[in-house]
């Protein structure tokens, strides 16, 4: 089991932007389907887990019975990392769980305060020219409804005092558009201390 960045797309085994997790303490913001803190304590990492919805949180500590791995299970908002001291974190992973976040100046505050010093938040997020031509949205949807554009997401995370070392486009597999890719995954790293 690898970390996912969607479904249909490349995933951490071959991409390696998270690197070498084991014994580190990550938090995943959202819990992914498949759990990606799941895949990450049987990485040997240190998991924890946030998630606003109390169903998903029940859904991951089934799986980590089922994987018989350990994940520390936190109900609340994504900012709320109060649990977490400041710069103790090695990695902070969020995959398509930022789009429906009203206030992502504060969690990238709160992400911030709780890596330590040039770790990594690695993001997935549906790509937003993938919103644009997706067929299935209504005539009336207007660009980026929902979905941030690049160009916020940079400068959010700029304001924030991190920089993007990994910016990448993935394309889903089962479709072969270069032109169209599916899913946007950015890792930035924690400037200051």
């Amino acid at each position: 089991m690898n970390i996912s960045f969607g479904a249909n797309v490349a995933d951490d085994g071959e991409l390696r932007l998270c690197g070498d997790i084991s014994g580190k303490r990550v938090i995943e913001l959202g819990v992914s389907s498949p759990p990606n803190s799941v895949a990450m304590a049987r990485l040997g990492a240190k998991a924890i887990a946030v998630d606003p919805d109390q169903r998903a949180i029940d859904g991951l500590r089934l799986a980590a019975d089922r994987a018989e791995v350990r994940v520390e299970c936190h109900q609340g908002d994504l900012a709320d990392l109060g649990f977490a001291t400041s710069a103790s974190v090695d990695m902070v992973l969020a995959a398509h769980s930022l789009g429906g976040v009203d206030d992502l100046p504060r969690v990238l505050r709160q992400v911030h305060r709780v890596l330590k010093p040039g770790s990594a938040f690695v993001v997935a997020a549906t790509h937003p020219v993938a919103v644009m031509f997706d067929q299935t949205r209504t005539a009336n949807h207007v660009y980026a409804h929902g979905v941030q554009s690049f160009a916020e997401l940079y400068m959010a995370f700029e304001r924030a005092n991190f920089h993007f070392d990994m910016v990448l486009e993935l394309n889903d597999d089962r479709v072969h558009d270069p032109l169209c890719p599916s899913v946007l995954v950015l890792r930035a790293r924690k400037l200051g201390v």
